[in-house]
């Protein structure tokens, strides 16, 4: 296969299948969300929020986040980045590319461009290559420039598939319940020493701990379940 077709495939047949077909199975999920004041609160105070979830969680939240417009989500300047910025760019957000290894500072500029027009942001802080459950410093200093809370976004899916891969990506399957829940936000003063910093950071990462592990056991009381979704 040559380069030329092979570029083809990469970039046009790709990136919309594998968007049909997450949007197919997306649709038969039923859907319940907790505690969304901790979403509207923020907006309605600065226009704008940050979104935080691992990376093995985002796949439920594709389609309920491509419908809270304006969004813009960081990704990597890699080749595996591209193609992400493909699909984002179809479901309508506005890819940032950058990393903490590369391009990160001009992304931050970006971002607090983007803040100030009035999107929201999507953040994967383990990704993209992990380690699972630990927040990149990323996260912190996103919120730190553009000034706009973080909000821990934690998604549980009633039955779902898992890869083996680092991230122990999960898929809930067909028809699953799925639970997208909203933590406190949390506002990351500008200015932290070294110790502050790395103390935000952990904060930030114990509560996404706790509430995925909280989260996931609500599946064990029918009775709560059966009042969230009805």
């Amino acid at each position: 296969m040559n380069k030329r077709l092979k570029d083809t495939i990469y970039r046009r047949i790709l990136p919309p299948t594998g968007l049909f077909l997450i949007n197919l199975l997306s649709r038969t999920y039923r859907i319940a969300l907790m505690n969304p004041e901790n979403e509207t609160q923020p907006l309605e105070k600065d226009k704008s929020l940050i979104y935080a979830s691992w990376h093995q969680r985002f796949f439920p939240g594709i389609t309920l986040f491509a419908e809270r417009k304006p969004i813009a989500i960081m990704i990597s300047q890699s080749r595996d980045g591209e193609f992400i910025s493909l699909i984002v760019k179809m479901l309508g957000w506005e890819p940032v590319r950058g990393s903490s290894s590369r391009g990160g500072l001009a992304a931050l500029v970006k971002l607090k461009r983007l803040v100030l027009q009035g999107y929201r942001i999507g953040h994967i802080v383990d990704g993209p290559q992990g380690p699972l459950g630990i927040v990149k410093p990323g996260l912190v200093m996103m919120a730190q420039a553009t000034g706009v809370a973080v909000v821990p976004t934690i998604t549980s899916a009633e039955r779902r598939w898992q890869a083996g891969s680092w991230d122990r990506f999960m898929i809930p399957k067909p028809f699953s319940r799925v639970i997208i829940r909203f933590d406190d936000p949390v506002y990351v003063p500008r200015k932290l020493d070294k110790d502050a910093f790395e103390n935000m950071r952990k904060k930030i990462e114990f509560r996404l701990a706790d509430l995925y592990k909280k989260t996931d056991r609500l599946w064990n009381d029918p009775g709560f379940i059966k009042g969230l979704f009805n």
